[in-house]
């Protein structure tokens, strides 16, 4: 990492990134949420790391009542004004967190963490465990994350900025879930097309965990 991520918080970095651009992001929600929650009964969801809100407007679409959080004020600033163009502003609870300090309060029926991954440090297995534990009795834990660098990016700077992203076998295992009271759903590894920097055609693997915490 550079001298500058290292040393810059992680709302700055975040700030500084949505504020670089009217839009970050496509505004579609991730693929992976749609092919996995599709078939849930709504009920409340948390939406982890929800950046402009394309995740939390589609799962208020689909009448589920969530909480969308965010370190970065101007993502949730901008996902509030999706909401209210897209006529589903009273499902969406916005919430700032520095997840690295603290956690939403409560249970959900669904906890969704998409590509939680951070150049600036960032507990991110203290995080997902924070958000298997947030699962109420029944419900599903959704962590889709990287699996590897876009095929752009060299192996050279991967290994320069100390990049590693976890398996679903790894991220199942830093878990550490209490044995008996889970169920693995899914566990997959997937490979997307997008578009590179100088838009040649370019492909991406991520990889999906889905887990289901047992009725006790």
């Amino acid at each position: 990492m550079t001298d500058h991520l290292d040393h810059a918080s992680a709302q700055e970095f975040w700030d500084a990134r949505y504020g670089s651009s009217d839009r970050i992001w496509s505004g579609n929600p991730n693929a992976a949420l749609v092919r996995e929650a599709v078939g849930l009964t709504p009920g409340s969801a948390l939406d982890l790391g929800c950046g402009e809100g394309a995740d939390a407007l589609w799962l208020a679409q689909q009448k589920w009542n969530v909480t969308a959080v965010d370190i970065s004020r101007k993502a949730l600033e901008r996902g509030a004004e999706h909401a209210v163009a897209a006529g589903v502003a009273d499902r969406i609870d916005w919430q700032w967190c520095d997840l690295a300090a603290s956690f939403p309060g409560g249970t959900f029926d669904l906890v969704s963490a998409h590509f939680l991954h951070s150049p600036v440090t960032m507990p991110r297995e203290q995080i997902l465990r924070s958000a298997a534990a947030a699962v109420a009795p029944g419900g599903v834990l959704l962590v889709v994350g990287h699996a590897g660098s876009p095929s752009w990016v060299t192996e050279v700077a991967d290994h320069r900025h100390d990049l590693h992203f976890p398996t679903p076998e790894e991220v199942f295992a830093d878990l550490d879930l209490p044995a008996g009271q889970w169920e693995v759903l899914l566990t997959d590894v997937h490979e997307s097309g997008l578009t590179g920097p100088d838009g040649q055609p370019a492909t991406r693997t991520d990889n999906t965990l889905k887990l289901r915490r047992l009725a006790q």
